[in-house]
């Protein structure tokens, strides 16, 4: 990676990465339990609707090509008794990881959360997936909970981690 990452607020014309950026995670990994993609409607959906509501959704690009994203959103949505507990969703393209961007998308919806006067940021992870769990640990993250067989995906029983920050 030999150019300077530039951060920006996603815009509804990033759906087409956005998708290319999940389309492996989907189909080859557990970083994300779900088996079915978003279709290019209800990326562009999300996105208005995030920031409409005052949420985070950065991407992050290099050489002028997305390649990475983060966002948060209400934990337990629809329940106001987590209106200041946040989770998030940060995704690289392969290429990307190990240069310190996911940290740098991390580290800014953390202060965008902080700055909105949200308490806590939760990540959702695989228990297996160690990498992410270094990476949250790396930020300050703890273990805040684990739930045995919640998820299923590739004919298996995925348990669930959560991890927790406060900001």
């Amino acid at each position: 990676m030999s150019a300077k990452p530039y951060l920006r607020e996603a815009l509804a014309t990033d759906a087409p990465a956005l998708k290319a950026i999940m389309a492996p995670v989907i189909a080859g990994s557990t970083a994300s339990f779900s088996s079915e993609e978003r279709d290019m409607a209800a990326w562009e959906a999300m996105i208005k609707d995030r920031l409409a509501r005052g949420r985070a959704f950065y991407v992050a690009e290099l050489d002028g090509e997305v390649v990475g994203y983060a966002t948060y959103d209400q934990f337990r949505p629809g329940n106001n008794g987590y209106r200041f507990t946040m989770e998030h969703s940060v995704y690289l393209f392969d290429s990307a990881r190990g240069h310190g961007l996911g940290r740098i998308l991390m580290l800014t919806i953390e202060e965008h959360a902080r700055e909105a006067g949200h308490h806590s940021m939760i990540g959702v992870i695989d228990a297996e997936n160690a990498a992410s769990i270094a990476f949250h640990k790396a930020l300050g993250y703890r273990e805040a909970g684990r739930i045995p067989q919640a998820g299923f995906k590739f004919d298996r029983w995925l348990d669930v981690l959560f991890m927790q920050k406060f900001l």
